[in-house]
């Protein structure tokens, strides 16, 4: 049976909107404008990379479209819901049912199993544990990782770790899935392999990708490509 990986909301456009969004940080006495009226769209079942130098603001302007932090001025929109004036409960909530995350460091709970660390945020969002267990033990079986289920990550290599990472950014049905650097700490093949499994559950999900990436190989094989220079986006 084919899994579901998505929300049948995926089917909103645009899944993700930023607009005009500008952040700026106080570092020592002076401001350092990091994102200068930044704005991009991102819609169901297409992969976005987005690309610049280190300390463009790619981890700023991702930190922001995930609802994880504020930013000084623009909108956020969320397949259409605008985020800028909801209280930090509905922001928490929102990002829970919409959104999932995958980082360069997997961020794996260690003393949990594969299956665990993807049964807890179902369980957080309010599903029953046999329930999340079921759906976690699917997902895992889908990124190939069946036969690891009792493992913690210290039993399992750097691709695996990724692999239930992004089980767990799956979790619970997200519109929008938001990734930085997801295979910067891989060596080239398996990175290769990790990247082709999350470029193909983003689509066959049919959810909105935004990931950040310094490699243009990769970035290359996504959607569109879009760059962080000055403060902006632009097409690559």
């Amino acid at each position: 049976m084919a899994i579901q990986l998505s929300v049948p909301e995926a089917a909103v456009r645009p899944a993700l909107s930023l607009q005009g969004i500008v952040r700026s940080f106080r570092q020592g006495g002076t401001r350092l404008e990091v994102l200068r009226g930044a704005s991009l769209e991102v819609a169901a079942g297409e992969a976005v990379a987005l690309v610049g130098p280190s300390g463009a603001g790619k981890s700023t302007l991702l930190q922001i479209a995930g609802l994880l932090e504020k930013p000084d001025a623009g909108e956020v929109g969320i397949a259409g819901q605008a985020c800028g004036r909801l209280s930090d409960v509905q922001r928490t909530a929102l990002r829970r049912r919409r959104i999932g995350f995958v980082y360069q460091y997997h961020h794996l709970l260690p003393e949990f199993s594969a299956l665990e660390n993807v049964v807890l945020p179902q369980m957080i969002a309010g599903r029953s544990r046999k329930e999340a267990a079921e759906r976690a033990r699917r997902l895992l079986g889908h990124v190939g990782l069946s036969e690891r289920l009792a493992h913690r990550p210290a039993r399992l290599s750097g691709g695996e770790q990724q692999r239930v990472a992004i089980a767990r950014a799956l979790a619970n049905r997200p519109l929008l899935l938001i990734a930085d650097e997801p295979t910067g700490n891989l060596d080239q093949h398996t990175a290769d392999q990790v990247f082709d499994l999350l470029l193909g559950l983003v689509r066959r999900g049919g959810l909105a990708a935004l990931i950040a990436t310094h490699n243009h190989e990769l970035a290359g094989r996504m959607d569109r490509v879009l760059a962080l220079s000055d403060g902006v986006v632009a097409p690559a």
